[in-house]
């Protein structure tokens, strides 16, 4: 298994029951606050372009929703920063009440927004601005939720203790998708477009009670406990610069072994709905319904490969999870463009619920025994979102202009897919032998 990074204190007794809880607490929050941020990718393929850019051309319009898409990618940083600095100092419980709090605010408020045709154009202003506060929440919310859950998790099951972050992605999935698809099904594509998109947002606001509800009666974690005992909670200077000085080449490693998690999702469930619907003529209910699959089957496969990591190792599940992902890019663009809808699923399962849940099932303990406690909420949370955005947050926007660059051709996206892939599989091995997992 990993060896931790350096401690400065002794580890702490672990509670079955409190390991539990804080594995369900995590959990929930993190499918509030993936709700809220996958939805948002999901409109903004379908409706932002026309209701807050009208004035371009379509296919600018999409480019420009999906833009947005990004912008709170660009703010996940800022939002790791600040929260793990208070989190390393105040504790990790204090911080993931107020990220499912802004996450939920602005959420519902999006929702609400008035369109360029009702305030000009305010309308894409406030859009932006909305989605800023979006990545600085959720920014904020891994970091939170993954040391929670490893730092109170038995040592040895690690991995499956902190899967719940990742289910919460699956679980996420499967609302934001689910409600855009009930919606889609019931009503016509002009009240669809002009009013029922605001719906989904707007049931943001019960899933926070809920949440709120249930993070409100967590214990701290037992390793923040211990550290603040021992004297090691308040560090000289900022917990971000100690990270980078003990720690610099974790960054770096974070960063590419998150590739093949983003690029495989992103690409599956962001820009393959832009595409299909825009250059191949599909039906837009395909790949909703291809996202309720994957999100469903992920609630199995990533608690599965997390038993198995914690059994068989990481680094084994990883690598393999990665090098899934490389071989399976061109086969689904190519099922995509002969347009066989079983090819297309069987192929978007094998890039998401293989490739993208093996890699994600591990990442929690990995990233978090990068790094000493004192500094760990900052270290992984920033690495964690510095990532997101390099290989996650301008995806579909990237993979969309290649598409347009060229033309309509796919083929760029299938080796910007496997070369993201290719790279998080070498990284993987490369630090995973190193530390012996």
């Amino acid at each position: 298994m990993s060896t931790p990074a350096t401690t400065t204190v002794p580890a702490p007794a672990h509670s079955t029951s409190q390991a539990r809880r804080a594995a369900i607490g995590s959990f929930v929050g993190a499918v509030v606050d993936w709700y809220d941020f996958l939805l948002y990718g999901i409109v903004a393929a379908l409706v932002f372009n026309s209701q807050f850019f009208p004035n371009v051309s379509p296919a600018a319009g999409t480019l420009a929703a999906l833009a947005t898409f990004g912008v709170g990618f660009l703010f996940r940083p800022l939002g790791g920063l600040v929260f793990g600095h208070y989190g390393d100092r105040l504790g990790r419980k204090r911080m993931l009440i107020l990220t499912v709090i802004l996450m939920g605010g602005a959420t519902a408020l999006i929702g609400l927004l008035p369109t360029y045709a009702e305030i000009g154009v305010w309308a894409p202003i406030l859009l932006v601005t909305l989605r800023a506060v979006q990545g600085f929440a959720v920014g904020g919310e891994w970091g939170g939720a993954a040391l929670m859950a490893v730092e109170s998790a038995p040592r040895g099951r690690r991995a499956f203790y902190s899967s719940g972050v990742q289910v919460g992605y699956g679980v996420g999935l499967i609302l934001a998708t689910g409600s855009v698809s009930l919606l889609s099904y019931w009503l016509s594509d002009a009240d669809f477009t002009a009013w029922g998109w605001r719906l989904p947002f707007l049931f943001s606001v019960v899933l926070v009670l809920v949440a709120l509800k249930i993070r409100s009666s967590l214990e701290e974690s037992p390793e923040f406990v211990a550290a603040v005992e021992h004297g090691d909670r308040k560090p000289a200077r900022p917990p971000i610069l100690k990270a980078l000085k003990r720690h610099p080449g974790a960054f770096v490693t974070i960063i590419a072994m998150r590739l093949a998690e983003l690029f495989t999702m992103y690409i599956v469930t962001t820009f393959a709905l832009s595409y299909s619907t825009g250059y191949l003529d599909l039906s837009r209910d395909l790949f909703l319904h291809i996202g309720l699959l994957v999100g469903a089957i992920s609630c199995i496969t990533i608690p599965l490969f997390a038993f198995l990591a914690d059994t068989l190792g990481r680094r084994r599940v990883y690598i393999t999870g990665a090098i899934v992902g490389m071989l399976t890019a061109f086969p689904f663009f190519i099922a995509l463009q002969v347009g066989s809808i079983l090819w297309i699923v069987v192929f978007a399962v094998a890039l998401a619920n293989l490739a993208h849940d093996m890699v994600v099932s591990v990442q929690q303990p990995i990233f978090a025994e990068l790094f000493g406690t004192a500094y760990r909420y900052s270290g992984a949370g920033v690495g964690y979102q510095v990532a997101s955005v390099i290989g996650g947050g301008f995806t579909p926007f990237i993979a969309a202009a290649l598409v347009d660059f060229y033309g309509g051709s796919w083929t760029p996206v299938a080796i910007y897919l496997a070369s993201g892939c290719l790279l998080s599989a070498l990284g993987a091995a490369w630090m995973l032998r190193k530390r012996g997992a």
